[in-house]
């Protein structure tokens, strides 16, 4: 789990990347569109998710995605046990 990612979120881009103890690093943001950049951060400096909420927090919609998507990997949605009431109509 250490590859680069992307999320994109009402017009706005996202890279990021899951870094040692399961810790996400934001490389940079850039509007979809057309590339154009909000921020990058050198890779000795990338903030992790909690940081850049406090450094743009008018991107709380990405961020909540970028949340999402973890997790999401980390654990993964578990199927669904079938109801009593199919069970015992089957």
């Amino acid at each position: 789990m250490d590859d680069v990612r992307r999320t994109e979120v009402d017009g706005m881009q996202v890279t990021w990347r899951l870094i040692q103890h399961h810790t996400i690093a934001i490389m940079a943001v850039n509007h979809a569109c057309d590339g154009r950049p909000v921020a990058s951060f050198a890779p000795d400096h990338f903030p992790d998710l909690a940081r850049a909420r406090e450094l743009f927090p008018e991107l709380t919609n990405l961020w909540d995605a970028v949340r999402h998507e973890f997790w999401t990997e980390l654990i993964p949605p578990q199927p669904q046990p079938e109801s009593r009431s199919r069970r015992r109509s089957a």
